[in-house]
């Protein structure tokens, strides 16, 4: 494991933001799920620390929860990005933002359909400016894979970001969570990343399956 973070995941409450707090906190980082409610993220919070040995997962509300930590994570629906972004705007100076979001778009989730500037997290940079380092990640990953600790999940993540550094805080997150972390460019790069979403859910629909992802080929197991 690289060195311990603090971690907040806003939107901890949700199917991925559960999984990547439970992963993490196996791994030994300190975790705090972040939720509108606190009452809900606390209970949320005891639920998952249920399922671990040691390293009890916090809950507390959005704000407070990423005032504390050093890295926050944002696993909310892409009609909550913004306005999320936002509320805890004023917590996330000088920290890593890991942006997770896909812009899917109900009832047609398989169908991509990317925001104006092609990114839904490039305009979260762009919204924040320079004094957050904004990266995109874990689009592609299935929540409820991440649920199981004791399954290896065969799928690469996709890390994209303007701060070369702020990537590899984040390759290091997905080795401790069992992935392997591939760095794909800068921020706009992203857009890559959150259309692929859209179409391993038609794959999945397609072939009756709960889990595809993609694997980069050609690069060796150290890098």
């Amino acid at each position: 494991m690289q060195e311990r973070q603090r971690i907040a995941v806003i939107g901890g409450t949700g199917a991925e933001g559960s999984g990547i707090a439970l992963r993490l906190a196996a791994a030994g980082h300190s975790v705090t799920i972040g939720s509108r409610n606190r009452e809900r993220a606390q209970a949320k919070a005891a639920e998952l620390s249920d399922l671990l040995a040691e390293n009890t997962i916090a809950g507390d509300e959005n704000k407070q929860a990423a005032a504390d930590a050093s890295i926050v994570i944002l696993t909310v629906p892409y009609s909550a990005q913004a306005a999320t972004v936002r509320d805890i705007q004023e917590r996330l100076g000088g920290k890593i933002l890991v942006d997770t979001t896909v812009p899917l778009m109900p009832p047609k989730v398989g169908l991509v359909q990317l925001p104006a500037n092609n990114s839904a997290v490039f305009n979260i940079q762009a919204l924040l400016g320079p004094a957050v380092r904004v990266v995109s990640a874990f689009q592609n990953v299935s929540a409820h894979r991440l649920m199981e600790l004791d399954h290896k999940i065969d799928c690469d993540v996709l890390i994209c970001g303007d701060s070369a550094e702020a990537c590899d805080v984040v390759v290091g997150l997905a080795s401790d969570m069992g992935l392997r972390g591939i760095f794909a460019g800068p921020i706009a790069n992203s857009a890559a990343a959150e259309a692929l979403t859209s179409l391993l859910i038609t794959i999945n629909r397609r072939y009756k399956i709960k889990d595809s992802g993609i694997r980069i080929t050609g690069l060796p197991e150290k890098r």
